[in-house]
């Protein structure tokens, strides 16, 4: 039985991936930790795990993981890069669902999230946890950076266009929507629900931090340099991404259909829905999947690539325990083989 402590449970991301962590086969778990709810139970701040989660949250300390093997952080940024370093130190696995540990260029991580990196010699050492692209390398980890959200949608719908030298990876467009979950848990006025509701817009156009990420991940998956145009939406409903990707085809340009089957054959949380099919969000919420389609507007050079998944689910805790699952040798499936919610 493995033992998993959480740093930072009472965000959307956290509550998720207790959930999870819960009704997990072998998983016990350990310290859940909070600062603003220690001594509150968890039960009382998330109702809906009354009768599975019977602990109170504590201070984030590295003795309240003595027991653990495993220590998940589901803390804003610049949260982990602080702690980890000792939770490391004491022998413990750590999976980091923050941005601290992806992206390996300390210099491009202050860029982009607007302080010094605090561990910045552990950036080599994290590994990037898509497994997908990384699985050897996860089942030998100690540190891994669990992938962002909008990241895991883009890059899981451009992978094999890539890598097969289909399209060309200089004149890459990712036109993406989230629900308001990714906005966090934090009090806001953009997230309140007379801001949000009947509402539809762009942010970050200029520029947002994924991008990096999602650069780094396919050129390094793929070896190729990436030109990527990434623009984000705020969409009024709870939880999904929607990510409709677009590519120039490269002439000669052979079967995409087969090129997806091959590349995704045998991994079971991307699921290819038959070309021309137009993938919804509603159907991997509750998920770890992540579901693909593919189109060829009028016969066309250019591609588009639909691509879906719950932001919490596969672009979060989810991912996270299917990354735990592979780095304890367990079912990879294990504690995640569920259908989605509806409605």
């Amino acid at each position: 039985m493995i033992t998993a402590g959480v740093v930072g449970g009472t965000g959307y991301v956290g509550a998720e991936l207790l959930r999870l962590l819960a009704i997990h086969p072998s998983v016990s778990l350990g310290s859940v930790t909070s600062r603003g709810q220690a001594g509150t139970p968890i039960a009382e701040v998330f109702p809906n795990l009354r009768n599975f989660v019977s602990q109170s949250f504590v201070l984030p300390e590295a003795d309240s993981f003595a027991d653990c093997d495993v220590v998940f952080f589901a803390t804003p940024n610049g949260t982990a890069m602080n702690l980890a370093p000792e939770l490391l130190e004491r022998g413990l696995r750590v999976i980091d669902l923050s941005a601290d540990y992806r992206l390996r260029d300390p210099a491009v991580w202050e860029q982009w999230y607007g302080l010094p990196h605090a561990s910045p010699e552990l950036l080599s050492q994290a590994v990037y946890g898509l497994p997908e692209v990384n699985r050897d390398a996860i089942a030998e980890a100690s540190l891994i950076a669990n992938p962002g959200c909008y990241a895991t949608a883009v890059q899981l719908g451009f992978l094999p266009l890539i890598e097969a030298g289909l399209v060309d990876p200089a004149a890459l467009i990712a036109d993406t929507k989230s629900g308001v979950s990714g906005a966090g848990r934090t009090p806001g006025v953009p997230i309140l629900l007379c801001e949000a509701s009947e509402n539809f817009n762009a942010y970050a156009a200029s520029g947002h931090r994924h991008l990096p990420e999602i650069c780094q991940g396919l050129e390094m998956a793929t070896g190729q340099s990436i030109g990527l145009t990434f623009v984000p939406h705020l969409v009024p409903m709870i939880r999904g991404i929607h990510a409709t990707l677009y590519a120039e085809l490269e002439a000669g340009a052979t079967d995409v259909d087969t090129i997806f089957r091959n590349r995704y054959e045998g991994e079971h949380f991307v699921d290819l829905l038959p070309p021309k099919s137009h993938p919804q969000t509603r159907s991997v919420r509750g998920t770890n999947r992540c579901q693909i389609s593919w189109h060829r507007p009028q016969g066309g050079d250019r591609l588009v690539v639909l691509s879906v998944i719950d932001n919490l689910g596969k672009g979060a805790a989810g991912q996270a325990i299917q990354n735990m699952n592979i780095l304890f040798a367990l079912d990879e499936q294990m504690g995640l083989d569920q259908p989605a919610l509806l409605p």
